[in-house]
């Protein structure tokens, strides 16, 4: 299905307005491309899928955790797993005081299904009638992480998109929001290094968001996936050192997907305010995944490592060098601070019936068959009735340097 051109004009949603699609960006992106051939032999930079080679001792950690697989495990992870989320945490950011392995970490299935089912749990512990006349809401950066709105929606809350533009810093623009919606906000969601765009928040800018959570009774949950693949000297900060001793209305959530190119371990953590954690852990007993103790296990082992990330980090940076040389001066190009990947202006294929972002998968496809995705899919309408991603194309640097090189190749031949 083909999105129509005035489902992105810059005109408030009125009631006839057509509803957004919210399916899955890829479920979209193969309808968009269905009945055309690839000009050339496939090659796929969609799927945001580190494919660096995992590190060396996941085999023989897994071989020797093996007996694991004959056990339930439980929710809270093992304490082992836990203790080194959260040592991690105090070498990797600047902690007012140690995190408590016991109340304050978590393990998760993945960063993804707690993202999403924090949602529900930060509905419960709200006062029931927060929201006043208007519906609960969380508060999501635009584009975002689908399931940031499917667990907003699962809650039973209006998922609300931030204003999120070049002028923002692409952040969600705090100044944008009015009190009558902050009274109502459940939670906030950051995301930092951003996903597409790669922007880091400041320290600054996460005291603040955190501050305006506190203040109206919210939860910030901060998406610090993408924190170990930075592109600069400098770390990105976490809400867990914003915080200070009180960690109270902050959560972190954290995976080895992306630091350890494990994508397919689904192991990860939350850490954070204690008293939130307590009831997460009673609904994850009765309603979220566990993660077996073997992958606990390799996830120790991955933590306890640095080697690994830092030269994954390092390959990272020699695509965004190469990004850096080809796309120079073209398609509103600009090396982020963090993530791979690549956010790349194409206002200029828009038409009448197809969004900028659109129209360059279609031709990539076409031309080159480099498969994309069209920004628009990642957004949904903010509050201006604007999708400020509609004219933008997401492109993931995610696999080695030769092929990464050919995916430039193809871009630079069919968009400039």
């Amino acid at each position: 299905m083909i999105a129509a051109r005035k489902d992105r004009s810059a005109v408030p949603a009125s009631p006839v307005a057509p509803p957004e699609d919210r399916r899955s960006p890829f479920i979209r992106l193969a309808d968009l491309l269905a009945g055309i051939d690839p000009g050339r032999q496939p090659l796929s930079a969609a799927v945001g899928e580190p494919q660096h080679a995992m590190p060396d001792f996941v085999g023989p950690v897994l071989a020797k955790a093996l007996p694991g697989f004959g056990r339930y495990p439980r929710a809270e992870g093992t304490p082992t797993f836990r203790a080194a989320a959260a040592r991690w945490l105090a070498q990797r950011y600047a902690l007012a005081r140690p995190i408590d392995a016991d109340r304050e970490v978590l393990a998760l299935n993945g960063s993804r299904e707690g993202l999403f089912s924090a949602a529900i749990v930060a509905r419960r512990l709200t006062d029931p009638r927060k929201g006043g006349k208007g519906r609960p809401a969380m508060l999501l950066p635009n584009p975002f992480y689908a399931a940031y709105a499917a667990g907003a929606e699962a809650a039973g809350c209006e998922a609300v998109v931030v204003p999120t533009s070049r002028d923002s810093g692409w952040l969600p623009d705090l100044d944008a929001l009015d009190k009558d919606l902050l009274d109502r906000t459940v939670a906030i969601y950051i995301a930092s290094p951003a996903n597409p765009q790669g922007s880091i928040a400041s320290a600054a800018y996460l005291g603040r968001a955190l501050e305006l959570a506190r203040r109206h009774g919210a939860f910030l949950f901060s998406d610090e996936c993408y924190s170990e693949i930075y592109l600069g000297a400098e770390k990105p900060a976490g809400i867990l050192e914003v915080a200070g001793g009180d960690l109270s209305r902050a959560v972190a959530f954290n995976s080895l997907s992306k630091r350890s190119s494990l994508p397919g371990l689904r192991c990860g953590f939350c850490a954070g305010d204690p008293a939130f954690l307590k009831d997460f852990l009673a609904f994850r007993w009765v309603a979220a995944p566990q993660v077996p103790e073997p992958l606990q296990a390799v996830a120790v082992a991955a933590l306890e490592d640095e080697a690994h990330v830092s030269a994954s980090r390092d390959l990272y940076r020699a695509k965004f060098d190469l990004a850096d040389r080809m796309l120079e001066g073209r398609l509103g190009y600009e090396r982020p601070g963090g993530g791979f990947f690549l956010w790349l202006d194409v206002s200029h294929l828009a038409s009448d019936t197809l969004s900028g972002g659109e129209a360059a998968a279609m031709k990539l496809w076409r031309e080159q068959g480099l498969r994309t995705v069209p920004g628009g899919y990642l957004a949904r309408r903010d509050l201006t009735g604007a999708n400020p991603a509609a004219d933008f194309l997401r492109v993931a640097l995610v696999q080695d340097l030769p092929t990464c090189e050919e995916v430039l190749t193809r871009l630079v031949a069919a968009l400039t």
